[in-house]
């Protein structure tokens, strides 16, 4: 665990100069306005939209490009994988009531305006919610990044309220 905590942490300073590949396969995404507006919002705690996904997207392509997977649908899809406009934590109109539920349909259809994807980073966008959705994830890099994603959401919520994990991870930082 300790080597993924240290990946995890990592993952709040990263640049084009200390992860070039990373940012070779997922810039043109980072570089979006749509994307870069994820910084808007608050996802866990206090931790930015942007600052999560840029967590389980890296996290992600670690772990797969180590078990010989496809590391680059994986990191391209787990950086889309919440890509939708709205905050979760504030009641509205409705139009995001059930949202564990029905985000992931959200994010795809925004992910599919701007980028061609395929069948695989389909699946992981769509399928990074389960067991909350009912569809299982089909692929393995499917999988890793629905793992990944709620790794990090435990983490950023442990960082923001126990106060053992947030002097940790603020001495690594």
């Amino acid at each position: 665990m300790s080597k993924m905590f240290d990946a995890y942490v990592r993952s709040y300073s990263l640049t084009r100069e200390n992860a070039p590949e990373f940012f070779e396969i997922v810039g043109d995404i980072y570089d979006t306005p749509e994307f870069r507006s994820m910084a808007e919002y608050i996802q866990h705690a206090d931790i930015t939209r942007l600052q999560h996904i840029m967590s389980v997207a890296y996290l992600s392509y670690l772990i797969a490009k180590e078990k010989g997977r496809n590391y680059v649908s994986a990191a391209r899809a787990a950086m889309l994988h919440d890509l939708f406009y709205y905050d979760w934590h504030v009641p509205g109109d409705g139009s995001h009531r059930l949202h564990g539920y029905r985000h992931p349909r959200f994010a795809y259809n925004n992910a599919k305006k701007l980028f061609e994807l395929t069948k695989l980073e389909e699946d992981i966008i769509l399928r990074h919610m389960w067991p909350l959705t009912p569809k299982p994830p089909r692929y393995p890099e499917s999988m890793i990044v629905c793992l990944c994603d709620k790794y990090c959401a435990n983490r950023e919520s442990a960082i923001k309220l126990i106060p053992y994990f947030r002097n940790k991870f603020n001495s690594l930082r």
